[in-house]
């Protein structure tokens, strides 16, 4: 059985000093206690990536990620970083369409295929994040568009991906960082779709994780990742603070201390 993945997202936040020493607070905080059916995933700012990497070697369960990339190994895209640069800098994982890449950077569909298909090429694990702004929720086009951003975001890859490789995020537009979080039902109902087109586009559908991120925190933690198809969380500021993020990390487990 894959683990749930526990991600923070530290977006463009954190020194490598700060970095660092955030990584080593939350290795301390979680101790022994990290449960064996989950991974911890930090996803830092590029130039923090050895700092954060050095803390978390040797750690069991433990990875990092990139938090974007440009589909080529190499070549003139001043400001961009390759897959190879974040597997060269210890990487497993690295995020693809990310809603303030998609609505703040202007990505498109047939882009973030590219990159998708590409990470995926170059044994990166994909985190591909999906989402619906709060006009569409109100106009009841939410299964619409998490439906076109999942076919058009994964078609390059459909008859080669495997549920080791491949996790879907699904992150509401307008639950992220503005302290909304989105109920238990529309959570199920928009996880329950998301499972319903994997199994429709992959042979191994039903095994691709699926993470909610918006405004995830130690408070709601546990309630959001026991819901069906809920296969963990992506964190963005509660996973700034280590004691905040160590307390995601271990909700609902035996040894999370709000229990």
């Amino acid at each position: 059985m894959l683990k749930k993945i526990m991600a923070g997202n530290w977006k463009m936040f954190k020194t490598r000093e700060e970095a660092s020493r955030t990584a080593r607070e939350l290795v301390v905080a979680v101790g022994e206690n990290l449960p064996d059916d989950r991974e911890v995933l930090i996803i830092p700012s590029f130039t923090a990536l050895k700092e954060v990497n050095d803390v978390l070697s040797g750690q069991k369960n433990y990875f990092s990620g990139g938090q974007n990339f440009y589909p080529a190994d190499e070549g003139a895209f001043t400001g961009e970083v390759s897959p190879l640069h974040l597997k060269d800098s210890g990487c497993s994982y690295a995020l693809v369409g990310h809603s303030e890449r998609r609505h703040v950077l202007g990505e498109e569909d047939d882009f973030l295929a590219e990159k998708v298909a590409y990470g995926l090429e170059r044994q990166l694990k994909i985190i591909f994040c999906i989402g619906e702004k709060i006009e569409e929720r109100k106009q009841d086009k939410v299964e619409e568009v998490l439906a076109r951003q999942l076919e058009k975001g994964l078609k390059n890859i459909i008859s080669s991906v495997s549920p080791h490789e491949l996790v879907i995020a699904y992150e509401p537009v307008w639950a992220i960082g503005t302290g909304e979080t989105a109920g238990s039902d529309d959570i199920s109902q928009a996880h329950n779709f998301i499972r319903k087109k994997l199994i429709d586009i992959f042979e191994y559908g039903s095994d691709i994780r699926i993470l909610y991120g918006g405004s995830v925190k130690p408070d709601n933690c546990a309630a959001i990742i026991g819901l069906d198809n809920v296969d963990g969380v992506l964190v963005g500021g509660a996973s700034l603070n280590a004691d905040s993020f160590s307390r995601i990390v271990l909700a609902g487990s035996k040894t999370d201390s709000s229990l």
